[in-house]
């Protein structure tokens, strides 16, 4: 088999592609960086203290920059409490979440690994600093753990980096660099270089590679294991009702959405629009549930994770996609979702919601081309129409609650990511604005932008919307 070095000069910047559940993970709502990130750190901080739990008598835990500003709206205390207990986002059941907080805050006390209790009071031990700033990350936390006399006993930083992937101050961005991949590229050009070199499809590429990390594992039954968990995301979302919490009395429509699309339907009364409309109300659906603290999967991230579903399920039901086809779609989408992880950011915190939404749908755009069989510069192209046209947009939940206008905001972003798959699929892959361009654009905009409009609800409709 070829390998990149005989296709591709080596590079400056050796890190690897980014994994597949970098991009995908099963876990809860609101938020993969406020809400999924923090749980995993302060679980995570837990587990190294280990050795000395015996000694400990108080844990406390500072959010600071965009996970202070907006933390509450999206609950980052919940988190972090809920991590320390020892409870992970990818298994605490998201319908006792809530009960099992309760009995935290009410009893005042943690239980510990071991059988060690200590005594905890969340007013005085889960701190928002809106004024501290870290260079690294702007999502940024800090755990200290004391014994009964206030010696130290560990203190750790960690970073929520968008996505629900967390790193701790001194660790590298990813110890996956040790595991021997069998392609490695850092861009959109080397990613085709590759596959022109070698037949082989992004997906494959993708799927080559995560193989090679998990030898053990049948990967495309992780694969498959995301395909449902969006489906199921979506079935849920389509039966509940009723107001989401915050106080900005936004209620759920995607079930009264969907209602009424078939009931139009059964009347034979079945407007041009009813794809575009099922799409829009699947992607809703999803964060409706997101808003809810609900499961959902995080693609590339919470508040930007109906988009993929949505047009995973138009894919299903309006495209005939099979269960190869499914698998096609989230690895290619994962291959592009590396690729904007890599060389932008996909965290609203660093870029806005360009990182976000505008990821997501140049992920769901190259991975519904690659499923309708689109070559790989089609599929290129699909990503790079996508994210062009969301550069630039600002990150601005009312509220911290990403409920307005996140959750209309994945509608659109379904609806575009089908557009530019659609656009893609309709020319022969040549294009001037190539998708590295793009990235590279989106990457200096982000630096660029002012950090109101970047997740702290301090700029755009965060500030000219009253949230009552």
């Amino acid at each position: 088999m070829l390998s990149p070095s005989d296709i591709l000069p080596a590079a400056a910047d050796d890190r690897p592609p980014a994994a597949f559940d970098e991009l995908f993970k099963i876990g809860i709502g609101p938020s993969s960086s406020h809400t999924v990130g923090p749980m995993r750190a302060a679980f995570a901080f837990v587990r190294h203290l280990e050795p000395r739990l015996s000694e400990v008598a108080r844990i406390t835990a500072t959010a600071f920059g965009s996970l202070a500003w907006t933390g509450k709206g999206h609950a980052t205390d919940k988190a972090l409490i809920l991590g320390l207990a020892g409870f992970r986002p990818d298994d605490i059941d998201p319908d006792l979440a809530d009960d099992k907080l309760a009995d935290i805050v009410a009893a005042r006390c943690l239980q510990l690994p071991g059988g060690f209790q200590i005594s905890f009071d969340p007013d005085r031990d889960i701190v928002f600093d809106c004024v501290a700033t870290f260079e690294r990350h702007p999502n940024a936390m800090c755990f200290a753990a004391q014994d009964a006399s206030g010696h130290e006993l560990l203190s750790e930083v960690w970073y929520s980096v968008g996505g629900g992937f967390v790193l701790r101050e001194g660790d590298n961005e990813s110890d996956a660099g040790s595991v021997p991949l069998p392609w490695r590229y850092g861009t959109a050009a080397e990613l085709l270089a590759l596959s022109a070199a070698t037949g082989r499809s992004f997906a494959d590429i993708a799927l080559d590679n995560e193989r090679s990390r998990k030898p053990n594992e049948d990967c495309l039954a992780v694969v498959d294991r995301i395909a449902q968990a969006m489906f199921a995301c979506i079935d849920r979302g389509l039966e509940r009702d009723g107001e989401l919490a915050g106080g900005l009395g936004v209620r759920r429509r995607a079930r009264q959405l969907h209602e009424r699309i078939q009931a139009r339907e059964a009347g034979n009364d079945r407007s041009p629009m009813v794809v575009m409309d099922y799409v829009s109300c699947f992607a809703i659906a999803v964060n409706e549930e997101n808003a809810a603290g609900g499961r959902v999967v995080t693609a590339p991230t919470n508040g930007a994770a109906g988009v993929l579903p949505a047009v995973l399920r138009y894919y299903r039901d309006f495209c005939g996609g099979e269960r190869d086809g499914l698998r096609r779609f989230l690895l290619t989408a994962a291959a592009i979702g590396g690729l904007i992880k890599r060389n932008a950011s996909i965290s609203g915190a660093e870029v806005g919601c360009q990182g976000e939404v505008g990821s997501a749908a140049a992920m769901a755009a190259a991975g519904l081309c690659a499923a309708l069989g689109g070559s790989p510069a089609q599929v290129e192209n699909a990503a790079e129409i996508a994210i062009e046209h969301h550069l630039g947009m600002t990150c601005d939940p009312v509220g911290g609650l990403v409920q307005i206008p996140c959750i209309e905001r994945n509608a659109f972003g379904a609806i575009k990511a089908i557009n530019a798959a659609s656009l893609a699929l309709a020319g022969d892959g040549r294009h001037v604005v190539s998708l590295d361009a793009a990235l590279e654009t989106m990457r200096q905009t982000g630096l660029d932008m002012q950090s109101k409009y970047k997740e702290t609800s301090l700029g755009g409709l965060a500030v000219n919307v009253t949230a009552c």
